[in-house]
């Protein structure tokens, strides 16, 4: 995906949409735009789920704890959340079988009164999703809990509650959607920031674009012009409106990584309640623990930082839990990533959160989409491009289609297409099954490309190796060491030492692809060193 071509499409074509924004929400407004004929462009100031949509807890989910605060609260909004999410599941696991899986959720209980309670609502839960339920929830007695999570204090257990949810790989779901909407007939940039919105008789019709790889500023024309940028839906808000009523408060999400040992490869474990009433995750990924999140009020900031007394939080919570007592010195790798609490800012009660998403429209016809979460984002995207072909009288030739189209690499994929790599081109087991899981269909392509003599390992205790480099600049758009570190391998959020130690030879690679000079390739490494030690 050459990425001259597409800012070539952008300053010389007009189009339907312009989308400011290369996360989860954005990404599905391109594909659902381009698969119904609609001219759509996307731009990305930073590279593509570089912010909120990489820093996830990784779960496909409807979300538990928004269901239980939708019966005690009688909250429709929330309730509807929990209904379409469940419904979206099953639509991600469906169209991305390589990148997302069915997960069991035990949740441990030490109290007998919590049993029929936790038990009732997680039935509700599977009542909720209809046809789209995974497992049945289920009681797992005290001997069996331990079993499936032998890392847990045994003392005053009881037993738990188990249940299925998703998970999946956000980054690399988000860089596939943005290949698959690319494929497509979308035009899609990152590295490109909106710096002005451009104006006529007082109405948007476009935007001034800056080329953060190269220093030109260009400008995009087009009918419909979309916010959806998550945390920062105030920064473009007010590019338009410099009064514009606040539509966006932003919390920090930590997630921290540990050891695989710390848990089971395929259970993981809800905390269903911690000391200020929120639900903690611990989560096998990737053949390591994932373990968060928090919620503390957050400044808006494009590279947010874990912050101390967030690591201690989920810390202690898990020493409380665990037989194996995690220490900071077990920590791998940590990431903040910022979540972003919407109001409507046409409310009457500005006490008012939503959870779900919402679409405003400025007077000026800047059409904001916030709100949602994750799991979401196929339906988000549909409402917003609804929204826009009604207001802007655009006539597509079709109508949404992304609940049947595959997600880049799911169409043919085989969940045993691993073996076949392993006995034709005589890789390791574990890059085998990571290229079959990170790729899908397209990891035989993968596998040729490494035979070329790119087929060393980048860490050694890791299973991502050079040809997905190199593939990452010529398919999918990487141009820096940290793109392919962070989003299209996940090393940097699973091994910080391990990425700076592979830093070096992803550069060399890269530049080899891209033609740097001496002095773009030490200023590129040199930017990418400083982000892993900062934690991204």
């Amino acid at each position: 995906m050459n990425r001259e071509k597409q800012l070539d499409r952008m300053r010389n074509e007009h189009f339907d949409i312009l989308v400011i924004g290369g996360g989860a929400t954005g990404a599905g407004i391109a594909l659902d735009a381009a698969t119904r004929g609609l001219k759509v462009a996307l731009v990305e100031k930073g590279d593509f789920s570089e912010g909120t949509s990489s820093r996830s807890t990784k779960l496909v989910h409807g979300g538990v704890r928004y269901l239980e605060a939708a019966v005690k609260h009688l909250d429709k909004v929330q309730y509807n959340l929990v209904r379409d999410a469940l419904h979206e599941r099953g639509v991600i696991l469906r169209l991305a079988p390589h990148l997302s899986h069915p997960i069991p959720l035990l949740t441990p209980l030490y109290k007998a009164w919590e049993v029929p309670y936790y038990f009732s609502g997680l039935k509700a839960y599977d009542l909720l999703a209809g046809h789209e339920r995974l497992r049945p929830s289920r009681f797992v007695p005290r001997g069996k809990a331990m079993q499936e999570f032998p890392q847990l204090k045994d003392e005053g257990l009881v037993g738990g509650v188990e249940y299925y949810d998703g998970q999946f790989d956000d980054a690399r779901m988000n860089v596939a959607i943005i290949v698959t909407a690319l494929r497509e007939g979308a035009a899609a940039a990152n590295y490109a920031e909106v710096t002005e919105l451009i104006k006529e008789n007082g109405r948007v019709v476009g935007a001034r674009v800056k080329d953060n790889q190269l220093g030109e500023d260009f400008e995009i024309r087009a009918r419909a012009v979309v916010n959806a940028t998550g945390p920062f839906t105030d920064t473009v808000r007010h590019m338009d409106d410099p009064e514009a009523p606040p539509m966006v408060v932003t919390s920090s999400g930590v997630h921290i990584i540990l050891p695989g040992r710390f848990s089971p490869p395929g259970t993981g474990l809800l905390i269903p309640k911690t000391e200020d009433g929120r639900v903690l995750f611990v989560l096998p990924w990737m053949g390591h623990t994932l373990a968060g999140t928090t919620d503390e009020p957050a400044e808006l900031s494009f590279h947010p930082k874990p912050q101390q007394q967030e690591i201690e939080y989920i810390l202690r919570h898990l020493k409380r839990y665990f037989a194996l007592q995690p220490q900071e010195s077990d920590i791998l790798a940590a990431w903040s990533g910022l979540r972003p609490l919407v109001k409507d800012p046409k409310a009457h009660d500005t006490a008012e959160l939503a959870r779900d998403h919402l679409i405003n429209e400025s007077p000026s016809g800047l059409v904001t989409i916030a709100g949602g979460k994750w799991t979401t984002y196929r339906k988000m995207a549909e409402d917003l491009v609804d929204y826009a072909i009604s207001t802007r009288e655009l006539h597509p030739p079709h109508g949404c289609i992304t609940k049947e189209v595959f997600i880049e690499g799911g169409a043919a994929y085989d969940p045993e297409g691993w073996r076949t790599l392993v006995e034709t081109h005589g890789l390791d087991e574990d890059v085998a099954q990571q290229l079959n899981h990170s790729y899908g269909d397209k990891a035989p392509e993968l596998a040729e490309l490494a035979a070329t003599g790119l087929d060393a390992r980048l860490a050694p205790d890791h299973p991502y190796i050079e040809a997905e480099v190199v593939w990452a600049v010529r398919k999918e758009m990487a141009v820096r060491p940290i793109d392919v570190l962070a989003r299209r391998t996940r090393l940097a959020f699973l091994d910080q030492k391990g990425s700076l130690a592979a830093l070096k030879r992803i550069t060399l690679l890269m530049a080899a692809e891209l033609g740097w000079s001496l002095k773009e390739q030490e200023a590129r490494e040199a930017e990418s060193r400083q982000l892993l030690l900062d934690a991204l």
